[in-house]
């Protein structure tokens, strides 16, 4: 790292570095990208106000209608109830008049008021009006900034969340595509609304966060419209997507990509069976269910999906009689449940689930629920991206090696070709009613 770099580009730095750690956990990982988002904030600021007094950026020599000039960094610490701060305090040489940081007034180091900013400056603070009011509430009135400073604050993180949303796909070439959505109350009080999600993972088996956009309901033609989005911008069709069984979602994804294979998540598959049964039942229930899935000895393929279709029929044969909802929900769509197993073996219990989505947006709404409210759906979509955005670089791919890659190439053909293609629907031998 250069002497030129800006503390504000270090403290970036370390967030990708954070994320390029493939040892840390993603929950951990988040807690700390929340309080370097607060610290990147706040030297921001103080940078900004630098200009802001200057009249001009970092080496920018062409105005000088001020005297003065930049003379490095202290370092100064600032105490919290959550551990040290450390940011570094610009230095002038050379002006007509002492600069003072309204951001770092006169107590800040004495302060434990930076709890509440390290969430409400990072949440909160993608609004104008609402980092003036976290300010001047954890600092007092004397470290208000100008509007102008906080401008320069929040412009940078909404231009990068506008241009990543209409950046061209067309260089994406996706083997699968995982698509969920989460609810975000903007207000409190207010009706949950969906933010919808995308994102895949490539022939050469890297991730790629593809998409995210707010809808005003989980509806088929919102989950369409958000579809057709990233495909206008280049993104051509998976060949397995990933999602929960909500009907507008399946709906929407089986409009979108007609030629496609759909995985139907395993865990919430899991979650909607065990509301059918008894809490006395539920333990061994789950068990049986993942062995439905679990230790398939056959070649991917139709052979495996044969042996998890001889599983389920003994499973239903065992609970029918007990939970014939439970059982019917189950067997209902089970092409949709076993379609991973027609892919490389490898990649079967990363493409089965939705679960990296599910567990990132819990740390959103986690987050979120400690300020109790946002201040409208653009902060709340610039939030969940920028924490989604910083985790993907952390996210698991899957092995592309020369078979896995084959076999890859070959179900592409098939899917292109329906006469011999796959079967997307297999009866299941009639369940075996135990005795009484």
């Amino acid at each position: 790292m250069t002497a030129r770099v800006s503390p504000a580009d270090r403290i970036r730095a370390e967030i990708d570095a954070l994320f390029a750690d493939p040892g840390l956990d993603l929950a951990e990982a988040v807690e700390q990208v929340a309080r370097l988002g607060a610290r990147l904030i706040l030297q921001t600021a103080l940078e900004a106000e630098v200009t802001e007094f200057l009249g001009r950026d970092r080496y920018d020599r062409g105005d000088r209608t001020r005297a003065g000039s930049r003379n490095g960094h202290r370092p100064v610490t600032v105490k919290t109830t959550a551990g040290p701060v450390e940011l570094s305090r610009p230095k002038l040489r050379g002006t007509d008049e002492k600069f003072a940081s309204r951001l770092l007034g006169k107590h800040v180091a004495r302060s434990n008021a930076l709890e509440s900013l390290a969430i409400s400056g990072w949440v909160r603070g993608l609004s104008d009006r609402d980092i003036e009011a976290a300010l001047a509430e954890a600092l007092g009135p004397d470290a208000a900034l100008s509007k102008s400073t906080v401008s320069r604050v929040c412009a940078t993180l909404k231009n990068q969340y506008a241009a990543w949303t209409a950046r061209r796909l067309d260089d994406v070439e996706l083997e699968y595509l995982y698509v969920d959505a989460s609810h975000f109350r903007y207000h409190h009080a207010a009706k949950a609304e969906p933010v919808l999600c995308a994102y895949g993972i490539t022939t050469t088996g890297q991730p790629v966060f593809l998409g995210l956009d707010a809808a005003s309901a989980e509806s088929t033609d919102a989950v369409l419209g958000f579809l057709h989005d990233l495909t206008s911008r280049g993104l051509r069709p998976p060949l397995l997507t990933i999602s929960d069984g909500g009907p507008g979602l399946t709906a929407a994804i089986d409009q979108a990509y007609p030629s496609s294979l759909r995985q139907r998540c395993l865990v919430h598959r899991l979650g909607n069976l065990l509301a059918k049964v008894a809490a006395a039942d539920a333990d061994q229930v789950r068990i049986e269910y993942w062995r439905i899935f679990d230790d398939i000895h056959a070649a991917p393929g139709q052979a495996a999906v044969n042996e998890a279709e001889l599983r389920a029929a003994s499973f239903a044969s065992r609970w029918r009689t007990r939970y014939p909802r439970m059982v019917d929900a189950l067997l209902d769509g089970l092409g949709h449940l076993t379609a991973h197993l027609r892919f490389p073996r490898d990649h079967w219990r990363r493409i089965r689930h939705t679960n990296l989505i599910e567990r990132t947006f819990g740390e959103s709404r986690r987050r979120v629920k400690v300020i109790g409210r946002l201040p409208g759906e653009h902060t709340c979509l610039a939030l969940v991206w920028a924490v989604l955005d910083r985790a993907s670089r952390g996210w698991r791919g899957v092995d592309m090696n020369p078979a896995n890659v084959r076999q890859l190439q070959q179900l592409r053909a098939d899917l292109h070709h329906p006469a011999a293609g796959i079967e997307h629907t297999i009866d299941l031998p009639e369940p075996v009613t135990p005795a009484a």
